[in-house]
Order: structure tokens, then C-alpha cells, then sequence
């Protein structure tokens, strides 16, 4: 018998909270997600999942039940680095990642084990460098599987909200040499080049640039490494829908009398409608708790980004935890609001199995045949 399951076939809430602290346990920051996989790959196999990891290090569980739609859940194995103590305290579980976002991803494992009676696919996949410009992760699913019927993006909502839509992203770097020379020199220098890069984007977005609302841009000096002969700054812009990220560029380029001004990454608002299939199913899942659901716009950047603009699918993002405590140095999450959205995940996947199933889909989760080099 395994111990993982009750009577009525859904995953009990001690080996969910296990689940949850094993994955805590073991380091993920980006680029070293591969012993956290290889756990999940076990752990996935042993609730029924076919299980593997792809090619990038992504792990991806299929569950098949018959004839039915597919439906996708996709989370992050990776943290920001600094690994945290991991304790239980007042109900609280704490550890780096509890909320962004391996609690999510252990609510959707536990979630899709649980779903017995459901007819179809479900798929579950802990993608890897989510927190990194080039989203890797979620950059190979999109171009190795096809899409789904319909998409749960897991990142933290709170167990009571669901996230329509997050601000694009536009990540630069600026590197700029120039000949050495006396400090009073009226020539250019690169340490001030790199602050006119700075100031320059600054101006160029205007005067409510800003991270406080979702349609307005916000931008981020991440790093400078500057004297006077060598600069690299990079920047970073939190674009809002319909922002017009290359000619940005082209202007900012303009205003940068030498150097090089490169694109590392751009990634395009999303925004999904509330009345969609998916996002109805949540919110279900929620009243089913006696909540009132909320319906949120982030002005961060997530996977759902990178999704949405190869897949036109229902999609939301939905995950228990406090957004406000991502990256923080004392992230937890609150245990019975990690099981309330394994119950919500439940409700939503049950819902969501009445999708029609698009016509012509390949299987998810089988890989494709192997293409020529990336």
C-alpha cells in the first residue's frame, strides 16, 4: 500500500508537507537544479507519473487516464542563491524556495497524484533557470511539446488569489572601453558613459517610470562594473502590454555616443481575460473554501510570459505563498494555506478534464524527435 494516499485516493497532508520540506532540503539555486530533479523524478515515479528529465534538466511527469484533454501544470526548480535553515515553527515551514516557488510545485504534484477520477493527460513540469534572463527552462518546453488545452502557471498567488497578467521584461548590457587617460582629462571616461546608460533610460521612460504599477514601465540598474577605461552596466525594464521594446533600444542607442549597447533578453507583457477556462477554474476551487477570489496583476515577470507568446490557451498562475516574502532571507510558507491550494488545484484540474480536447495534439511528454544543434 502507499502510504502517500488515503481512502479516497488523494495525497495525504502529512506526505504532502514531507514532499514539500524534502524539496526545501535540497539546494536548487539556478544552474544547479539537477539533484532537486532527480529527487522529483523519484518521488513522481512512486505517485504513478511517468517521469524523466529532459534534455536542459527540466523534469516533466505525465499521468495518462484515457481520452480527455491535456492539461499542463509548470512551476520552477530553481531558487536565488542563499540557502536557508529549514525549520516548522507556529505552523509556518521556512526555507529558500517555500514560497518561490517549490511550494507551488509540490501543491501541483500533490494536486495532479490526487486526481483519480480525471480522464485525460495531465503533465507537471518543474522547469529550470526560471530566474535567470533566459528562462531556459520554459524556452524548451515551448519549442520541444506541443501546447496543451490548457495551462496552470505555479508561482505564489496566495491560496485565495489567481494572476492574470505579468509586465513584460527587457534585459540590456552596456560595456563601453575607453583610452586611458588623466582623471582631469575632459575626454569621455567609461565610468561616466556607464552613468549616462543609467540616466539616459531613465529619461527616455519618463517621468512615472516606476515598479508600483502594472501599466507603466519600471527600470533597474542590476549591476555596474566601471572605471575609467572599462564599464559593463546592466539594465533591466519591466515593460507594461504594448510597450514598444526596440524602439526603446534604437533610442537608447542614440543618446550612447561609443560602446555597445546589447539585448540579453525580451520577454512581452501577458495578460489573460478572467472569464477564461482556466482562471474559472481557480477561482472555483477557491469559493469551493468559502473565499472570496481576487484577481491580480503582477508587475514582475514569470514563465506565463515566456508561454504566452507561443501558446494561445487558457492559462493562469495560481500557487499558495506570499509573494511579498520571494527572495527574502526569512521565506516560509504557511502550511495549511500550501493544503488549501492543493485543494484548490484539485477542484481547478477536475474542472478544467471537461475542456474539449484540440484536434491534431501530439502527446505531451513524449519528446520530439531530435532536431539538428540548438
Amino acid at each position: 500500500m502507499n502510504l502517500a494516499f488515503n481512502s479516497s485516493g488523494t495525497v495525504t497532508d502529512t506526505y504532502a508537507v514531507g514532499l514539500l520540506r524534502g524539496m526545501l532540503e535540497i539546494p536548487s539555486p539556478s544552474y544547479q537544479e539537477r539533484a532537486l530533479a532527480g529527487f522529483l523524478v523519484e518521488t513522481m515515479t512512486d505517485l504513478g507519473f511517468r517521469a524523466h528529465i529532459d534534455v536542459v534538466g527540466n523534469v516533466i511527469g505525465v499521468i495518462e487516464r484515457g481520452d480527455g484533454p491535456t492539461l499542463m501544470l509548470l512551476g520552477h526548480l530553481d531558487t536565488v542563491p542563499s540557502q536557508l535553515p529549514v525549520r516548522s515553527e507556529d505552523g509556518k515551514l521556512y526555507g529558500r524556495g517555500a514560497v518561490d516557488a517549490k511550494g507551488p510545485l509540490a501543491a501541483m504534484i500533490c494536486a495532479t497524484a490526487g486526481a483519480v477520477d480525471l480522464p485525460g493527460r495531465i503533465v507537471v513540469i518543474g522547469v529550470v533557470e526560471e530566474e535567470t534572463p533566459g528562462s531556459r527552462g520554459a524556452m524548451e518546453i515551448r519549442s520541444t511539446h506541443d501546447r496543451p488545452d490548457a495551462l496552470i502557471i505555479g508561482e505564489p498567488s496566495g491560496w485565495s488569489s489567481v494572476i492574470l497578467g505579468y509586465r513584460g521584461k527587457l534585459d540590456l548590457r552596456y560595456t563601453v572601453k575607453c583610452p586611458a587617460t588623466h582623471a582631469s582629462n575632459p575626454a569621455p571616461k567609461a565610468s561616466e558613459l556607464a552613468v549616462t546608460a543609467w540616466t539616459a533610460l531613465v529619461d527616455l521612460l519618463g517621468p512615472d517610470v516606476g515598479h508600483r504599477t502594472f501599466t507603466r514601465p519600471g527600470a533597474t540598474l542590476c549591476r555596474l562594473d566601471a572605471d575609467l577605461t572599462s564599464a559593463t552596466v546592466d539594465l533591466s525594464v519591466r515593460t507594461p502590454p504594448g510597450f514598444d521594446a526596440e524602439t526603446l533600444v534604437r533610442m537608447l542607442r542614440s543618446r550612447l555616443p561609443m560602446g555597445d549597447l546589447d539585448v540579453l533578453n525580451s520577454v512581452k507583457a501577458c495578460r489573460a481575460s478572467r472569464s477564461n477556462p482556466v482562471a474559472r477554474a481557480l477561482t472555483s476551487g477557491i469559493r469551493r473554501l468559502h473565499a472570496q477570489p481576487r484577481s491580480l496583476v503582477r508587475t514582475a515577470t514569470s514563465d506565463m510570459n515566456t508561454l504566452a507568446e507561443v501558446w494561445d490557451i487558457p492559462m493562469a498562475t495560481y500557487g499558495p505563498g506570499d509573494s511579498h516574502l520571494d527572495h527574502a532571507d526569512i521565506e516560509y510558507i504557511v502550511l495549511s494555506d500550501y493544503l488549501r491550494g492543493i485543494e484548490v488545484l484539485s477542484t481547478a484540474i477536475s474542472e478544467l478534464a471537461q475542456l474539449p480536447v484540440r484536434p491534431n495534439r501530439q502527446m505531451i511528454g513524449a519528446p520530439r524527435p531530435e532536431r539538428g544543434s540548438r
